[in-house]
């Protein structure tokens, strides 16, 4: 072979290696990528973007129409969504009951009522159904939260039996969208978590379009407690008293408003109006604390408190009059929760409106409240007034 062919050979052996380099490169720099991605990926989804919580439009206020509505759900008693079944419903419902049946309840009544502010006064989940609480609280408050419906929740005495304790429930609640909920009020030390206010305002166009007309309390009345070596539920305490009589007298000296209080177990008074009188439904025994903290004494004492709407006993879902002050069971909302089967579950809607004087908004004139069941019609029972306001009162 001449010297010309043997360089003409190479040439093309050349050209030819030059051809298949580009495509080498390529799949290695693929190659190196993909095993670069896989190393990552564990890292990345360990620490995920941040995520800014959506909230409502603060502070909350009155409608145009000077209305202001809440919607209280008490004791949902959530466990794990479709796997968890129903307790007390007629024999032909329960093969096809489970959460979802709440969760399509609080469905229909945002979308019948429409509510300003959802209350939720706890019993929020039912641990020992629930495998991973925050999961759990997820699925519970996920109507709100498409709705876009600002929201409060405060515990009751099952919510921490699950995998998160009071605390760690609280700071989740607080965390999630739309949610006003929050641990504690600062520079107090004071027992339980989810112990705080909540203002609204009057409408737009207002007198009071800067100031609260409406201040609602939430607080904690704990889970259970041993008394004298005898266990008991727990009571609103001493330091949670004393927040609460500062809050409202602040509140007052700044601009005097009508209150409504929520908490979870009742109070023993509670009992006795079995005695006095009530509207709507007694039939279970009120289960409150051995323990008598003086609740009453300081909402009679505060002046503000209008109402107390409570939870726990789900059989219950009546309203007495204690002292001057309303006292109202929520009734049970949840279908995991303990019922009555052919007693569908129910919510209690409170509807608050202000005064009309000349073309201004005062202040509020009038408390009402009904309750709303699950059943076909989303009936509507026992509509009564709870608080009309005088000359003289707030």
């Amino acid at each position: 072979m001449s010297q010309c062919e043997r360089k003409e050979r190479a040439n093309v052996r050349m050209a030819s290696s030059l051809e298949v380099r580009p495509w080498f490169s390529l799949f290695s720099l693929l190659s190196t990528l993909l095993f670069v991605d896989i190393l990552l990926k564990p890292f990345v989804e360990l620490n995920p973007p941040a995520r800014v919580k959506k909230v409502p439009q603060l502070p909350l206020r009155f409608r145009h129409d000077g209305s202001f509505k809440i919607l209280q759900v008490a004791d949902m008693h959530y466990g794990n969504g479709a796997v968890t079944r129903c307790r007390d419903v007629p024999p032909a419902e329960a093969p096809y009951c489970s959460d979802l049946n709440t969760t399509q309840f609080l469905n229909r009544l945002i979308a019948a009522e429409n509510p300003d502010l959802i209350v939720f006064t706890g019993d929020n989940i039912f641990g020992a159904s629930a495998t991973d609480a925050a999961e759990s609280l997820i699925k519970a408050f996920k109507p709100v939260r498409e709705h876009k419906i600002p929201w409060a929740a405060i515990l009751g005495n099952h919510d921490q039996e699950s995998t998160m304790n009071r605390l760690e429930l609280m700071d989740f609640m607080s965390s999630m969208d739309y949610s006003l909920s929050q641990v504690n009020p600062q520079g107090y030390v004071i027992n339980g978590y989810g112990n705080y206010h909540v203002n609204i305002n009057g409408p737009f166009g207002s007198g009071f379009v800067n100031r609260s007309v409406l201040n609602l309390y939430l607080m904690d009345s704990g889970d259970r407690e041993v008394v004298n070596g005898k266990k008991t539920y727990s009571w609103i305490k001493e330091s949670q008293l004393y927040w609460l009589r500062n809050t409202s007298y602040m509140l007052q000296e700044m601009s005097p408003a009508a209150a409504l209080a929520f908490f979870h177990i009742p109070i023993s008074e509670v009992r006795d109006l079995w005695y006095k009188g009530y509207i709507g439904t007694y039939q279970e025994a009120v289960a409150c604390s051995t323990v008598n903290s003086g609740v009453l004494a300081s909402l009679v004492q505060m002046g503000d408190v209008k109402s107390v709407f409570i939870g726990h006993d789900h059989l219950n879902d009546f309203c007495g009059n204690i002292s001057g002050i309303w006292f109202c069971y929520g009734g049970g909302f949840g279908y995991h929760a303990y019922g009555k089967a052919f007693w569908p579950r129910r919510g209690r809607v409170i509807s608050v409106q202000l005064r009309k004087a000349g073309k201004e908004w005062g202040q509020v004139e009038l408390i009402r409240t009904w309750k709303r069941l699950d059943d076909q019609k989303l009936s509507k029972i026992d509509d009564q007034v709870l608080w009309r306001c005088s000359s003289g009162d707030v």
